[in-house]
């Protein structure tokens, strides 16, 4: 059985370690107690949204990028389980994303770049 709490405690570790902090440093940061801290990275205690929220803040990264690394961890975990059970399961697809050209009132030509699925996105001419 794959368990989301360990697979986001081993992102938290990984991306704690790629900065050299320790948890001494991340916990008194985030403002929770080391022992809890560790727990979360060992996946043996479920973190609330507001702990990840003040884990995330302490180590400079967007929840939204901890959440999109946990969710591409699931997904080889999950195929990597039906590898070994030997069920087909489809691909996940992943929707394409699109840049847009924006003008501004100045005239002159920004590029901004969208990141969303573009079916999400509706983009109306002025």
């Amino acid at each position: 059985m794959i368990l989301l709490r360990r697979l986001l405690g081993d992102v938290l570790r990984r991306q704690r370690q790629r900065q050299g902090r320790t948890l001494r440093e991340v916990s008194s940061s985030a403002r929770v107690s080391l022992g809890y801290l560790s727990e979360v990275e060992r996946g043996q205690k479920e973190a609330s949204s507001e702990l990840l929220s003040a884990i995330c803040d302490a180590l400079d990264v967007r929840m939204s990028e901890l959440m999109r690394e946990v969710s591409d961890e699931l997904s080889l975990a999950e195929l990597a389980q039906s590898a070994a059970a030997s069920e087909p399961v489809p691909t996940p697809v992943r929707p394409m994303l699109n840049s847009v050209s924006v003008t501004s009132v100045a005239g002159t030509t920004e590029r901004v770049t969208i990141k969303a699925p573009v079916e999400a996105v509706n983009v109306v001419a002025a």
